[in-house]
């Protein structure tokens, strides 16, 4: 069953004609699997690339490879980078992002329930990125992060609403906000 946060942005990205594609690492498709669970996902849908291995989040995603070099992949900027590649990759109008570690041991130097997720929109605006420190197993770590990326991608629809849904009124593009 369609998480709200994934029901809700499937909801808005229909009523925008806009689409929406996913990179992630360690939610391993289960952010993809969530949006498709949601109705009409059909519509707004393009894809995901699961980049699991840290030298595909460089050579599909184009995250800067000095950056994971530097970093590791568990990083803000990465996961920034993770959402625009992939918004670019997949000819999406927005792109989401998961990085992190969901255990059993640290990654990168970074304790496990540390996660980034991030959002890259339409209109110019730089990606957006959260830190999260989740606490729980592997399975709980993952979950919370796909429901933190949704909720994250709906706030940024919302945010976006008045710049991106348009009604035409007598032949004029009006801007209305939701």
């Amino acid at each position: 069953m369609a998480d709200e946060a994934a029901a809700q942005a499937v909801d808005l990205l229909t009523r925008r004609g806009q689409t929406v594609a996913a990179a992630e690492s360690l939610t391993g498709g289960l952010v993809a699997a969530e949006l498709t669970d949601a109705p009409g996902a059909s519509r707004v849908f393009r894809g995901s690339v699961t980049a699991y291995a840290t030298d595909l989040k460089a050579s599909v995603l184009g995250v800067d490879q000095d950056l994971l070099d530097e970093r590791g992949a568990v990083d803000a900027e990465v996961a920034r980078q993770m959402a625009a590649g992939v918004r670019e990759a997949l000819d999406s109008d927005w792109g989401v992002a998961t990085t992190g570690v969901a255990g059993p041991e640290r990654q990168d130097g970074q304790p496990v329930g540390t996660v980034f997720v991030a959002v890259a929109g339409p209109h110019g605006r730089p990606p957006v990125a959260e830190r999260l420190s989740l606490d729980g197993d592997r399975v709980e770590i993952r979950r919370k992060s796909v429901r933190a990326v949704l909720q994250l991608l709906h706030g940024e629809l919302v945010e976006n609403a008045g710049r991106s849904i348009r009604n035409t009124v007598g032949g004029l593009d009006v801007c209305s906000p939701e």
